[in-house]
């Protein structure tokens, strides 16, 4: 069964969409009211079940806190499960990292991030920092601050009136910047632009997740911002909704990088699809500027650090220690990205395949000279994941980006548990929908010029 907007009263995110119905999952497949079944390639569609479905220990969990306490509000109260995830969060936090503040969605995490780096600004007495700078090609949720954090238009819309004035600089890609220079010069006028005794924070993903799938800089530009920051004293935040809690083979992504975060937002993982709960994660020195200072950071939502998705979020990091799951999949990362590229390699259309543990992207291009983007008209990232779908998978593809920073590309983020012969049955599942779609594609291009592409089309 599937539900249309004339069908359903659910104000739908897309009014001419049908939506199937999905009543079940277990594990790393899902069912429709059919009674068909898909392999979820995308841990729920939004990268969140990283446990996968149907876990009756992450239910009991919850079932068992629910029953002793399931809300208690965390202004003038606090709760066994949110003291003991503060506890088990920031021990598998980067080194530095001394205190979370839990909230109910990865937006929410990263607009709180916002906050804490403005608030620690004015107890230091520079109440004139408040412009935050960050690359132009990202996505950080859907609030009115999180919008404002990218420079994608077609995400903004109509909103623009609302949006802080944050300034955004090109991603470092293999396209426009391989060395990552050019984007570092790019920061320095954005610094010149709004004074650097303006800036908050540099805001970025360690690793990207929807905008640019699996991208990161190069090692150059994670220096040069770090010493960017050294130099003119802003904070660091990173994104970490989606790479956060495991999703790239390390805990969290920003490990890796040259430049530490000094302020860490983090999301889906955390509840694993079970619960909504994300948390801010902050160095000792950005807590110590709160502590010495007002000694208040008391903004926050109904739901956040409450006992019930706390209970879930302690129970989705046993499950990810006792079973090992971040070692996983930083031992599979690299035999999936390979297997994948294989068995995408001949297709005209692939570009590249790239990709950090299970956080893997693809990205198309036009067949005719191997780099310029396929024409958007053609809709290649939005056939591909129908392609997908009726052979069972379900993907998520993004289309070119107006600002010209973007092509069509697919995100692919499995399940931490899914079996070996579930990810071999995935790629092949994928590679047959973007061998399809390739043969449908190449006879339609004669109907455009060969042409590269600049930014700014």
């Amino acid at each position: 069964m599937n539900a249309s907007h004339r069908s359903s009263r659910v104000f739908q995110l897309e009014l001419g969409r049908e939506y199937p119905e999905i009543v079940r999952g277990e594990g790393a497949w899902v069912e429709d009211a059919t009674g068909r079944r898909y392999l979820d390639a995308m841990s729920g569609g939004s990268m969140a079940a990283t446990l996968g479905h149907g876990r009756r220990d992450i239910i009991a969990a919850a079932r068992a806190q629910a029953e002793r306490l399931a809300f208690v509000h965390n202004e003038r109260l606090t709760n066994p499960a949110q003291e003991r995830l503060a506890e088990e969060l920031v021990a598998v936090a980067p080194k530095g990292f001394t205190r979370a503040r839990f909230v109910t969605s990865g937006s929410d995490a990263n607009e709180m991030a916002i906050q804490l780096a403005r608030s620690y600004h004015v107890e230091r007495g520079e109440p004139q920092r408040w412009i935050v700078i960050s690359p132009a090609q990202a996505y950080h949720g859907p609030t009115m601050e999180t919008l404002a954090l990218t420079g994608r238009p077609g995400l903004q819309g109509p909103f623009g009136p609302y949006f802080a004035r944050h300034l955004h600089i090109p991603p470092a890609t293999p396209r426009f910047d391989p060395t990552g220079e050019a984007t570092l010069a790019a920061l320095d006028a954005a610094l010149e632009e709004a004074g650097p005794e303006n800036v908050s924070a540099f805001f970025c993903e360690a690793i990207s997740a929807a905008a640019l799938p699996a991208y990161t800089p190069p090692r150059r530009f994670w220096e040069g911002l770090a010493e960017r920051r050294e130099r003119h004293g802003f904070l660091v935040g990173f994104d970490e909704v989606v790479t956060g809690v495991g999703r790239t083979g390390r805990w969290f992504a920003g490990e890796a990088t040259p430049c530490a975060p000094d302020i860490i937002a983090t999301a889906k993982g955390l509840g694993a699809g079970y619960a909504a709960i994300g948390a801010v994660l902050c160095a000792e020195h950005v807590y110590e500027a709160v502590a010495a200072g007002s000694r208040r950071f008391p903004l926050g939502h109904t739901w956040d650090g409450t006992p019930l998705p706390c209970a879930v979020g302690l129970a989705v990091l046993d499950a990810l220690h006792r079973e090992r799951l971040v070692e996983r999949v930083a031992e599979l990362g690299p035999w999936l990205r390979e297997a994948l590229a294989s068995a995408l390699e001949g297709i005209p259309i692939v570009q590249e395949v790239r990709g950090h543990g299970f956080l893997l992207g693809v990205s198309f291009a036009d067949p005719r000279d191997g780099t310029s983007f396929l024409p958007p008209e053609l809709r290649v990232a939005g056939r591909i994941d129908r392609a997908a779908f009726e052979r069972g998978l379900i993907t998520l593809s993004t289309q070119p980006t107006r600002d010209g920073y973007a092509g069509d590309q697919t995100l692919f983020a499995p399940p931490f548990t899914t079996s070996e012969e579930e990810l071999r049955e995935r790629v092949a599942r994928f590679a047959d929908a973007v061998r399809a779609v390739a043969a449908e594609v190449e006879p339609e291009l004669e109907a455009y010029p060969s042409t590269r592409q600049e930014v700014g089309g």
